[in-house]
C-alpha cells in the first residue's frame, strides 16, 4: 500500500479562490445557484448519485470514493448548508441543484492570492535549497525528497514552519476566543476583521472537491481506487513500493491529465510512505474499531495530516 500526500493542500486550494469582500446578502425563495457568488447555500444534494458518473467518456464508480459533499465522506441525507465550491462541483458533475436559500457576498475578489503566492515562493525556494527543484519528476524527485533533510537540516525545519504557517493561516479564519462567553455578551471574535469562517469554509470545500476530482480522474484513467483517504493523504493498493508503481501515466510517459503528479509544487504529491497489507491487518488487530490507516503510513514523519 503506497501513500501519497498533497503538498500544502489547503494553501493550494486558496489559490485563485474567489471570496467575498463585503457583508452577506440573504437570498430567499429558492434562489438560482450562481457559482460566481461565494457564500453558503441551503440545498439538498442527497439525489446526487456518483455510482455511474462519466469522466472522459469512462464510467467511474463514485460509490467507491467518499462523498465530496460532506466533511466525513458520507452521502448527504437532506438539505444542508454547502459552500459555493461544493455546490458548483455537483453542477460540474452534471446534476441539477435547487437551493432553498443562501447567504452570499456580492462584492468578490481573489483575496488570498497574494498570501498563497508568498508562501508558495518561500516553500519552493526552501525546497530548492535542499536540492528538490520544480524541474524534477519521477524517480529523481523521489530521490531528492528522500535525502533533503540530510542536505540541510536547518532548511528542513524551515520547510515544516512554512507548511505550518499555511495550515495555521486557514485555521485562524475561524479561531475561537478563549474561555466561555456569557449568552448575553456579543461573541468577541465578531469584532475581528480577520474572523472569516466563510472564507475558511470555502477553502476547505475547494480542497475537498479538488481532491475528489483527482480521485475521479485517476479512477477513470486506470480503474484505480484508494483503500484509505485522509485529509490530504491517499493510499492506493500497489504491486510495488513506489508511487511510480501505482500512479497512472499516459502511453507517452506523462502523468494522467487531471490526476496526481509527483512534483514539489503545492497541490502536487509526494511519497508519504509504504506498508504491506500484512502490516495493515496487524494494525486492525491491535487497534480494533474504526481508524484511518492513511494517517499511519508515514515513511516521512514531516508529512502530516492537513499539511
Amino acid at each position: 500500500m503506497v501513500a501519497v500526500d498533497l503538498n500544502m493542500s489547503f494553501a493550494a486550494a486558496a489559490n485563485g479562490l474567489t471570496v467575498g469582500l463585503n457583508g452577506p446578502t440573504h437570498l430567499t425563495g429558492n434562489p438560482r445557484f450562481d457559482a460566481s457568488l461565494p457564500g453558503s447555500w441551503l440545498v439538498d444534494l442527497s439525489h446526487v448519485d456518483l455510482s455511474r458518473v462519466r469522466i472522459n467518456d469512462r464510467t467511474v464508480d463514485g460509490d467507491r470514493l467518499p462523498s465530496p459533499f460532506t466533511p466525513k465522506g458520507d452521502r448527504p441525507e437532506g438539505p444542508a448548508w454547502h459552500a459555493t465550491p461544493t455546490v458548483a462541483y455537483a453542477v460540474e458533475l452534471g446534476f441539477d441543484v435547487a437551493p432553498i436559500k443562501a447567504y452570499v457576498r456580492t462584492q468578490t475578489g481573489r483575496y488570498l492570492d497574494a498570501w498563497y503566492k508568498r508562501l508558495r515562493d518561500a516553500y519552493v525556494e526552501t525546497m530548492a535549497d535542499m536540492g528538490v527543484t520544480t524541474d524534477l519528476g519521477g524517480q529523481e524527485f523521489l530521490d531528492a525528497m528522500a535525502r533533503r533533510k540530510q542536505v540541510d537540516p536547518t532548511m528542513a525545519l524551515l520547510e515544516t514552519a512554512i507548511k505550518a504557517t499555511a495550515k495555521g493561516g486557514i485555521g485562524k479564519l475561524r479561531q475561537r476566543s478563549r474561555g466561555q462567553v456569557p449568552y448575553y455578551e456579543p461573541y468577541p471574535a465578531l469584532k475581528r476583521e480577520t474572523w472569516r469562517p466563510d472564507i475558511r469554509a470555502a477553502v476547505l470545500a475547494n480542497q475537498r472537491v479538488g481532491l475528489h476530482r483527482k480521485l475521479m480522474k485517476t479512477a477513470a484513467a486506470a480503474d484505480l481506487y484508494p483503500v484509505s483517504i485522509g485529509t490530504d493523504a491517499i493510499v492506493y493498493p500497489s504491486s510495488g513500493p513506489s508511487p511510480l508503481d501505482v500512479l497512472p501515466y499516459t502511453p507517452e510517459g506523462k502523468p494522467v491529465p487531471g490526476g496526481f503528479r509527483l512534483r514539489v509544487s503545492p497541490g502536487m504529491v509526494k511519497h508519504q510512505g509504504t506498508q504491506t497489507v500484512l502490516w495493515a491487518e496487524q494494525q486492525f488487530e491491535e487497534r480494533g474499531g474504526v481508524f484511518n490507516i492513511s494517517n499511519l503510513i508515514k515513511t516521512d514523519q514531516s508529512a502530516g495530516e492537513g499539511e
